[in-house]
């Protein structure tokens, strides 16, 4: 039922937006394109039309047959269908969300001023019409070219975390820290190797992975498996447990898991399940909570205070898929060093709007991405590789994170 619901807000809120943008798409011709045909204009707003409806309505359609026949949800995957379909309606949407948000906010002030505004309506009236038009050219410029780059690179972020009294065997001890690395059509293997070179190339002596190996189906847990295990570090690659890990048979969460569990371990990865794990160097120990907390298994405070309490190592790490406040909070209370998690891409597709990081993901936490230290612990939100949803990133590229342990 709240799956309905769903489907059902997202419908109303995409003809919103289609009807208030094309409502200045049609002013744009009356004001500053008046001898435009009429002919063409339709044509233009109709294939504009098309092609931000027709892969939701294909999307609706698949969902409502696969209910009748207890099937999964599909759709065509092949590169016609993703450059027909797909990817226009991913550009579109996009661009009707950035150009929207930020004219909006011209509204707004309209709003705010309007006994100025009466005054100098007609003037005012066409330099909104052209303010409108000049931010539909730009982004509908800017945003594919974003999306390429943002699909075609790599940030390494380095992150120096000081202690007083480090054992000197941790004095700049390195921890690569990933996330969602999410192996599927669009996360292929050419962009994994490039990723896993990327890290290879820091000489990390341990690899963090705050889950998600995975997108969906069973199709990509060897390939992730495989990639994954030519990352090299002296103490070897570790993965928490993602929402998507759980997802590769859509039925049973149980057999998803453990063939990506299965899979990283013939390429000798580890991905405990509410476990401590400790890593000897030399005299000294690095505690490692690896918390599972996911849309499909929460995790109890009774397990979460038992494992997190029995860290008794020189230097502890609490990891984990999503940046829940609860989850901080223990980490906290508990003297934690570190805080890792993923989960939120990054924000995947961030709006540019002034002094904010508008994005989707700002419904579900405030820790989008970045270092964010609470007394004397730092946690670190990874915008790690893959995509979920929309098969691109838009002002979010994919990043490593590099932290270096320092003596303070």
């Amino acid at each position: 039922m709240w799956i309905i619901v769903r489907v059902l807000i997202a419908v109303v809120v995409l003809f919103l937006l289609e009807y208030y943008f094309t409502r200045k798409l049609n002013r744009v011709f009356k004001t500053l394109l008046p001898d435009y045909p009429v002919k063409k204009k339709k044509v233009i707003l109709y294939l504009f039309l098309v092609l931000l409806n027709l892969y939701p309505a294909i999307l609706i359609f698949n969902a409502i047959y696969a209910a009748i026949t207890k099937q999964s949800v599909s759709f065509p995957q092949n590169i016609f269908a993703d450059y027909l379909l797909l990817y226009p309606f991913w550009v579109l949407i996009i661009l009707i969300l950035q150009v929207s948000v930020l004219f909006f906010f011209i509204d707004l002030l309209k709003l705010v001023f309007y006994p100025i505004y009466k005054k100098h309506k007609e003037k005012l009236y066409r330099l909104q019409v052209k303010i409108f038009f000049a931010l539909t050219v730009i982004f509908l410029i800017y945003i594919p070219a974003r999306i390429i780059y943002d699909y075609n690179s790599i940030d390494i972020r380095q992150v120096d975390y000081k202690k007083k009294n480090i054992p000197k065997e941790l004095e700049g001890f390195k921890i690569a820290f990933i996330s969602d690395v999410q192996a599927d059509r669009y996360t292929d293997e050419k962009r994994l190797l490039k990723y896993v070179n990327n890290i290879n190339q820091l000489i990390p002596d341990i690899v963090l992975i705050a889950g998600d190996v995975i997108t969906s189906t069973p199709n990509y847990i060897e390939t992730a498996a495989k990639y994954i295990g030519q990352i090299k570090s002296t103490y070897g690659t570790y993965s928490c447990v993602g929402d998507h890990d759980n997802w590769a048979y859509r039925q049973d969460y149980v057999r998803s898991l453990n063939e990506v569990k299965a899979a990283l371990n013939n390429y000798n990865i580890e991905m405990p399940d509410n476990e401590l794990r400790f890593i000897e160097i030399d005299s000294s120990r690095i505690g490692i909570a690896f918390i599972t907390n996911t849309y499909v298994s929460d995790i109890s405070e009774t397990t979460l205070r038992n494992i997190a309490t029995s860290n008794k190592a020189e230097f502890k790490i609490f990891l984990t898929h999503q940046p829940q406040e609860f989850l901080i909070n223990s980490a906290v209370k508990n003297d934690y060093d570190l805080f890792l998690a993923g989960h939120t891409h990054g924000g995947q597709i961030t709006l540019l709007f002034p002094f904010i990081q508008l994005t989707p993901t700002l419904f579900e936490t405030t820790y989008i991405k970045g270092d964010f230290y609470f007394n004397d612990m730092l946690a670190v939100v990874c915008g790690g590789l893959g995509m979920s949803l929309a098969p691109v990133r838009y002002n979010s590229t994919p990043e490593i994170v590099l932290i270096t342990l320092k003596s303070k």
